[in-house]
């Protein structure tokens, strides 16, 4: 199922609808500030192991997720006054920002070395969803492992579409993926150049 929402200003009764679907168990693509993300709620076990078959992701690469904002963050990950000060300087924005994981976090979105990669992109749509939600839900690109993001959304839909419950259709994107920095310590580490501007991280 393919369903158009305004980017700018997104209709409450079909971000509803998705946050409907999300917590019956979907699993759906979603406009980000990036590209198209793909997730499901991150206490959805099944959704998450579905979107691990559909990338052809190996499972010791977890994924990341969305938070509504930097005190939901907090919840889920062990945020120092060093990364409070820099995500609330970037975000909303194209970062990942990687901390160490919060006691909630499910195991299959941790790191062996303890970590989470938490998001709040500058997207309307997105953030309604996790939102109205309650909860973060996966991001992950819209692509199997190895292919290049896909900022299309009927793109989507031929390519991944029967595997997929939902497709949020916020407008064609870029296919570009987030810088991915480590706020673990007090020295900020680009692990991934992506299209957020990292020269802050010196």
């Amino acid at each position: 199922m393919l369903i158009t929402i305004n980017p700018e200003n997104p209709q409450q009764r079909l971000i509803r609808q998705v946050i409907d679907l999300l917590e019956s168990g979907g699993v759906i693509a979603y406009p980000t500030d990036t590209t198209y993300g793909i997730g499901c709620s991150i206490f959805n076990k099944r959704g998450i192991e579905r979107i691990y078959h559909l990338k052809q992701r190996e499972k010791k690469k977890p994924f990341s997720f969305i938070c509504a904002d930097i005190a939901d963050v907090a919840r889920y990950a062990k945020v120092s006054n060093f990364a409070f000060k820099v995500m609330k300087r970037h975000l909303p924005g194209p970062f990942t920002f990687v901390m160490d994981a919060g006691s909630v976090v499910p195991n299959l979105l941790i790191t062996r070395q303890k970590t989470v990669g938490v998001r709040i992109p500058d997207n309307h749509i997105c953030l309604a969803i996790v939102r109205g939600l309650g909860h973060p839900i996966v991001t992950t690109s819209a692509n199997r492992s190895g292919e290049d993001p896909i900022g299309d959304p009927h793109q989507i839909d031929l390519e991944l579409g029967r595997n997929l419950d939902m497709i949020v259709d916020g407008g064609l994107l870029a296919a570009d993926v987030s810088s991915v920095v480590s706020l673990i310590g007090d020295q900020p580490t680009i692990l991934r150049a992506g299209v957020g501007d990292t020269s802050w991280c010196g």
